[in-house]
């Protein structure tokens, strides 16, 4: 299978996820294999709702699909029949509480997490603030627990956490403003038992082989080591 698409539109957006099942919104080490190497300059980023930044939200509900920082640090769309092996892999065969029960997560892993699970779906400054967290950005700045970006991070690439949508506050008139804020939510959650029944349903490493079948098949001149970096 060639990983051969041009976004225009945000039906290619959407038709790009379905098909291929992992769109990573920026380039890494595997040549082409990103939503900016693929898309049309005039629709990356721009000052309109007309762009795949303001697309992501549609996007997510439209396909049903994941989307976090899932691989290296940076956000990609995964379909959901491969976003159950790759939770299945990333997390070895824990769920989180038996993750933190046996030390293999941080206490400030865990109240993040509760508080997600607690509240899901929940947007980003609702947890900032209803966890207490430090905050620095354009319109506001508060003290408080640091390491909010971190632990997010890094429960989205463990497969814990994923951002369901995108929420944008009106003006006065009804027009939307600045941008998206991103709303998270357990798979558990957002997916029910299509995703909680599944996700354990073969050994971590039967998921990781098709995984890497999968991304082999996409791009069947990559080298191995570029293709397993990327997963884990």
């Amino acid at each position: 299978m060639a990983y051969d698409y041009y976004v225009r539109t945000k039906q290619d957006l959407i038709d790009a996820v379905n098909e291929f099942g992992i769109v990573p919104y920026f380039a890494s080490s595997i040549p082409g294999f990103s939503l900016e190497e693929h898309c049309s300059p005039a629709v990356l980023f721009n000052d309109t709702a007309e762009n795949t930044w303001e697309w992501k939200g549609p996007v997510i509900q439209a396909t049903g699909c994941a989307y976090g920082k899932l691989f290296l640090k940076k956000a990609a769309y995964v379909r959901q029949d491969l976003y159950l092996d790759l939770a299945n892999f990333r997390r070895d065969g824990y769920d989180f509480d038996s993750r933190y029960d046996e030390g293999l997560a941080g206490f400030r892993d865990k109240q993040l997490y509760d508080l997600i699970d607690k509240n899901a779906p929940v947007l980003s400054k609702v947890l900032r603030q209803s966890g207490g967290y430090a905050y620095s950005g354009r319109w506001q700045k508060t003290d408080g627990v640091k390491g909010f970006d971190t632990v997010i991070t890094r429960l989205q690439a463990q497969c814990y956490v994923i951002i369901s949508d995108f929420v944008y506050t009106l003006d006065k008139y009804g027009r939307r403003r600045g941008w998206g804020v991103a709303e998270y939510s357990t798979p558990e959650r957002s997916f029910g038992e299509s995703f909680s029944e599944n996700v354990y349903r073969c050994s971590p490493e039967e998921s990781y082989d098709r995984l890497l079948n999968h991304l082999a098949g996409l791009f069947p001149g990559a080298p191995e080591k570029e293709l397993k970096r990327f997963l884990k």
